[in-house]
């Protein structure tokens, strides 16, 4: 499986204002490192809790299969559509009545293959993400994350280790959602 984001989320004036005010910081020099460090963050938190933050388009590249795949990121919210990719060729997209989608009740997103057609593999367009914009992002989620970015600014010279720090992890858990292979 390969995942990749097809219009990535920006956290916005609002996410940097936060940081740093939690920093201290009052001039804009330093916006762009700190955009930077909240974008790193928000990607920390999704490998942590097993969750996107905030809504992203997304694709992802599967096997072809009839029986039901799941996709790696959550909560789905839509999936859009789906490609055929040859082994040869430029990619289709498959017929309505060739592929079944799902969204499972915890977001995770489904689909299986019926009829693939001249495709050995497909990739499924989706929009997944927890929040539509850091303002509705749940509060431990945006604290952490804040956290978290700060950490980074603050460490930026120096040789720590690269654990999470425990007030982030502590703001996180509740929201980490864990998955038996």
């Amino acid at each position: 499986m390969r995942r990749t984001i097809i219009a990535p989320a920006d956290p916005g004036a609002a996410a940097l204002d936060e940081l740093k005010d939690w920093l201290g910081v009052r001039t804009p020099g330093e916006d762009a490192l700190l955009a930077r460090l909240l974008k790193s963050a928000l990607e920390a938190c999704e490998a942590f809790t097993g969750t996107m933050p905030l809504v992203q388009d997304c694709a992802e590249v599967l096997p072809v299969r009839a029986e039901w795949q799941r996709l790696s990121t959550r909560p789905v919210s839509a999936i859009t559509q789906v490609f055929g990719l040859p082994a040869e060729g430029t990619a289709f997209p498959l017929a309505g009545d060739a592929f079944e989608v799902d969204i499972d009740a915890n977001g995770a997103g489904l689909v299986r293959v019926i009829r693939p057609g001249a495709a050995g593999r497909i990739e499924v367009q989706y929009i997944a993400g927890l929040a539509t914009g850091w303002g509705s992002l749940p509060e431990g989620l945006r604290h952490g994350t804040v956290r978290l970015a700060a950490h980074l600014y603050r460490s930026r010279d120096s040789a720590s280790d690269s654990a999470l720090p425990a007030a982030v992890t502590a703001l996180w858990r509740p929201w980490r959602r864990m998955q038996l292979a």
